[in-house]
């Protein structure tokens, strides 16, 4: 048995004919998937792969089981159902509900088509392994391994403390080079540490560039230099987890459970920076493949019923659905419009605005050149405008602490668009760095918080510090702020100490 083979019948011959029928229509709109595996789940095992995140050959942990009950508790009391789970992967595994009706079904496979074609398409999943079912069962091979010749408790307990750092990764490192390489250096060479000049006349150099300034300029950057190869990491370390990998005296069992979770973090990566527009993307063309092409007349009903709960949206929460869909419609029409460009931007009579159709017809290239090229971030900074904002009612929200209830802040559209932005900013996760090994010159480790992210909540905090200084076997030590005043928090293996440090 294949390793990504797991409990699940294959598709009856009604439903493989559907499925041929949506995938010929989808590519007929130029969607291009890889190819396509359903397997039909009872809602228990439906339960299990979305607890296992949709991989049931993962390693054993005690997370998977409590998720496992809480989906099942949504279900059973009616709070919530899964209709479907597509898995970045080459072919493309994807799960259907038993006992959904066959107007769900054909939405789901509409609706995976264009996330497969998303997964194969958008730059954001360039980096990702697309053999990851068969990876993820390796891993979970590996683990059972050290289970039985470490025991579960020593073999759990530590993945607790590495999924407890799983977020302190650099979200942006597969597409970016970090580190420099390292070039080689003959012993004789003398570095040279040339300060700036002012252009001026050879006759004024003496007044513009005076000698003594020169001189102390230079001593102050070969004083830098030589802190900064004193300095380690000479530059600070958004991943954490790799930094820990390559530093901390681990034994080489844990590294290789650090090294797995730290993969599979990066495998879901590029699924958090792109939740709107993937959603979007697929809500949009399941809507054209299903109104155009596949659903009947008598399935109109129970289509436009299911298909509005999927776009729901209230006062209280963002669906991603329902923004990424909207916001695409909204870019569709725009470009077909010829809404775009320096003329369509220095138009300021709004009469004009409204009316303004160039009769362009660009929507749909442009929609296609979104999917290869955005992520939410960016698919949200460029095309979010006022108009949309106006037309959909966005505000931002808050809790009021003296009045104890949740208030409506904003409705200006730079204050929502910033909101939006800063939600999704390393997808909502602190970020955290690496400054210093050798903090005190003791081995400690330093970390630095920085506060363009999101702030820290102190328990958590503690709880993460602890851990880190498992892993390091050092005292570990982050800087922060709490309201204005920096902080610095350490923790030495015994207790928390916090402290506020000099502004």
């Amino acid at each position: 048995m294949k390793a990504h083979q797991h409990a699940g019948g294959g598709l009856p011959r009604y439903l493989l004919d559907i499925q041929e029928d949506i995938e010929r229509h989808a590519r007929g709109y130029g969607l291009d998937f890889f190819p396509q595996v359903f397997e039909i789940l009872t809602y228990e095992q439906m339960n299990m792969v979305a607890a296992y995140g949709g991989f049931p050959t993962r390693y054993p942990h005690w997370r998977f089981g409590m998720e496992y009950e809480r989906l099942k508790k949504s279900y059973t009391y009616g709070l919530s159902k899964i209709y479907e789970m597509v898995i970045n992967n080459n072919p493309c595994y994807a799960y259907l509900l038993e006992g959904n009706s066959l107007v769900d079904q054909k939405i789901v496979m509409a609706h995976v088509c264009a996330h497969n074609d998303f997964f194969k398409n958008n730059r954001w999943f360039t980096h990702t392994s697309r053999n990851m079912m068969d990876e993820v069962a390796n891993h979970g091979t590996r683990i059972r391994r050290y289970v039985d010749s470490f025991g579960i408790e020593a073999v759990e307990e530590f993945i607790d403390v590495c999924l407890s750092i799983e977020n302190l990764i650099d979200i942006h490192s597969p597409g970016i080079r970090r580190r420099p390489e390292a070039q080689p250096v003959s012993e004789d060479a003398v570095p040279m540490f040339e300060p700036a000049r002012f252009e001026s006349k050879p006759y004024m150099q003496p007044f513009i560039n005076p000698r003594e300034v020169l001189e102390a300029e230079r001593e102050r950057l070969e004083t830098e230099a030589r802190q900064k190869e004193k300095r380690f990491p000479q530059e600070p370390e958004r991943d954490v987890m790799l930094f820990l990998l390559e530093h901390a005296p681990l034994k080489k069992w844990q590294r290789d459970v650090l090294s797995i979770i730290r993969e599979e973090a990066y495998y879901f990566v590029p699924q958090g920076q792109t939740k709107i527009l993937n959603e979007g993307w697929a809500t949009y063309w399941h809507s054209e493949i299903m109104t155009k092409k596949v659903l009947d007349a008598s399935e109109l009903i129970d289509y436009a019923d299911h298909a509005s709960g999927v776009t729901a949206s209230s006062g209280m929460r963002l669906n991603p659905y329902k923004l990424g869909v909207e916001l695409l419609y909204h870019v569709e029409e725009r470009w077909n419009r010829g809404q775009f460009g320096k003329d369509w931007e220095d138009c300021d009579d709004m009469a004009a605005r409204r009316n303004w159709d160039l009769r362009t017809g660009l929507g749909r290239k442009k929609l296609f050149q979104i999917r290869e090229v955005y992520n939410d971030i960016t698919f949200i900074d460029e095309f979010l405008s006022l108009d949309f904002c106006i037309e959909h009612k966005l505000f931002t929200f808050g809790f009021i602490k003296n009045r104890h209830r949740w208030e409506v802040l904003s409705r200006e559209f730079e204050k929502i668009k910033q909101q939006l932005l800063f939600q999704l900013t390393n997808m909502g996760n602190p970020i955290i760095r690496v400054v210093d090994a050798n903090y005190q010159n003791r081995g400690e480790l330093l970390l630095m918080h920085d506060h363009m992210g999101v702030d820290l909540r102190p328990d958590w905090a503690d709880d993460t510090l602890r851990n880190l200084n498992l892993i390091w076997q050092r005292p570990v030590s982050l800087q922060t702020s709490v309201g204005e005043k920096p902080v610095l928090i350490s923790h030495d293996g015994a207790e928390v100490v916090r402290r506020e440090l000099e502004s």
